[in-house]
């Protein structure tokens, strides 16, 4: 026993030394794993933070892309509306330009019957002033002349219906200032649809 208790105190006490040395090695893994916890939940709490954070940036993002969307459909429906508020100016704009045309025609030619008759006048009196009597009766006689040959156009103009001629051109200059000013409403509701195009832009 003498001979073992020397060995057995040596065992001993490097079991002991051992021991103390797992529990300080046991004591820093336990530091460790507390630090190490802290930095867990602390990025635990940030990786939440920021799915949350890219949730509403994604939810966001969907909104703006609808929307965007919205105003493309937007944006397509008014050109398409201000194409055919387009097409229809252009025809009326054409009807108003062959309307005006037309009315021209008939305005210079009364125009031309009511100057040769008013030059006719002026040659009349001249030569009443000049000839006396006899070349005022003679003017009298060409200006019915005059007269009767412009009745007569008139009558092949309008295929025998004077009144209706005369009623015909009231018609077409009232028409032509009603499309006219159609034309001025048109213009006026296309620069409407622009300025709406570049607000919805």
């Amino acid at each position: 026993l003498l001979l073992r208790s020397p060995q057995a105190a040596v065992r001993y006490n490097t079991i002991l030394t051992r021991n103390n040395k797992l529990r300080e090695e046991t004591r820093s893994l336990t530091i460790q794993k507390a630090i190490f916890d802290n930095y867990y939940w602390k990025y635990e709490r940030q990786l939440t933070q920021q799915n949350r954070q890219l949730n509403i940036a994604t939810e966001i993002a969907i909104e703006d892309y609808e929307q965007l969307m919205e105003c493309l459909t937007k944006i397509s429906d008014i050109r398409e509306v201000r194409y055919k508020h387009t097409i229809k100016f252009n025809i009326k704009m054409l009807e108003l330009k062959c309307a005006l045309q037309q009315e021209l025609k008939r305005k210079n030619f009364f125009v031309t019957k009511c100057t040769d008759l008013s030059e006719l006048k002026e040659k009349a009196k001249q030569r009443e002033g000049i000839g006396g009597g006899r070349i005022s009766e003679w003017a009298k006689q060409r200006q019915t002349e005059s007269y009767e040959v412009a009745y007569k156009h008139l009558l092949e103009k309008s295929d025998g219906e004077i009144d209706q001629l005369l009623n015909e051109f009231v018609e077409k200059n009232r028409r032509f200032f009603i499309l006219f000013a159609y034309g001025i409403r048109l213009n006026a509701g296309n620069e409407g649809m622009r300025q709406k195009m570049k607000d919805v832009q």
